[in-house]
């Protein structure tokens, strides 16, 4: 769940079946006047245009979809005695479209798609500022996933990595600290191979900042880094003793940096 704040309107969105759900009853709460947010969306939700919307929608995106009761709703739009609720319509229609949760966050939710076409019909110059708003929130989702992939990448390929220091660097019997200080000893020679230092000495350095060198690694390094750690867990395989591996994993690091830094499309991807 996640807030955007349209002009004074705090606004909810959720994810929902692997989508982006907006909240109905807090777009309908921006609407000026003393009418409660549930009716104003049941009497939106009760027009025939907006019923053939939503329907089209659901009859596009869900294959269970009940087709006949829509119909019937659509028959019954445009009478004085028509009702219709948001309950009701995912009841009958076995709707994904439009949703409605109880608790505390709950209200009536609606796929974007819906949503802004909701909003439309209260105000639509909040429309615009709310697909202003929801679109900042893509793309701050979107850098931090990139984000996400790179460090997880290095973590996927670390775990590689000590699996194959467990298999063939750890002598049996070892000590619990034993074990760290030989994984440490491993780390440090990625680290002095690639940044030039070890963990420790970095951080007598950068007192003041907190996590480790590789949280504040480039986008050029976390890949040579990734690199590094797959070729390691090779040449440990291999048992090629570790002053030799940690010259060999300077020079390519050396290597790969300069391929890297002059590379156009890790430029592009440390700008997302």
């Amino acid at each position: 769940m996640k807030k955007l704040k349209v002009l004074t309107q705090d606004i909810t969105t959720v994810k929902y079946k692997e989508g982006d759900y907006i909240s109905l009853t807090d777009i309908a709460n921006s609407k000026d006047g003393e009418q409660r947010a549930a009716d104003i969306i049941k009497n939106w939700i009760r027009n025939r245009s907006t019923l053939e919307f939503i329907g089209t929608w659901e009859l596009l995106y869900n294959p269970d979809f009940k087709v006949v009761e829509f119909d019937h709703f659509k028959m019954q739009a445009g009478l004085p005695s028509f009702v219709l609720s948001p309950g009701k319509w995912c009841e009958a229609t076995n709707s994904i479209g439009i949703v409605v949760k109880a608790g505390r966050y709950g209200g009536t939710y609606a796929h974007k798609d819906i949503a802004f076409e909701f909003a439309s019909a209260i105000n639509p110059i909040f429309k615009l500022y709310l697909i202003k708003e929801f679109q900042r929130l893509k793309e701050i989702e979107h850098k931090q996933l990139g984000w996400d992939i790179k460090r997880n990448l290095t973590k996927i390929n670390y775990r590689i990595h000590t699996d194959a220091i467990k298999e063939n660097l750890i002598p049996e019997e070892l000590t619990s600290t034993q074990v760290q200080f030989v994984y440490a000893s491993e780390a440090d020679i990625l680290n002095v191979a690639l940044f030039g230092q070890t963990a420790k000495q970095w951080k007598a350095s950068n007192q003041e900042l907190a996590g480790n060198m590789r949280d504040y690694a480039d986008v050029n390094q976390l890949v040579c880094l990734a690199n590094l750690e797959s070729l390691n867990a090779h040449f440990i395989s291999e048992q090629v003793p570790s002053n030799e591996r940690i010259l060999k994993l300077n020079s390519i690091a050396r290597n790969q940096m300069k391929i890297l830094i002059q590379n156009k499309n890790t430029q592009k991807l440390e700008n997302k």
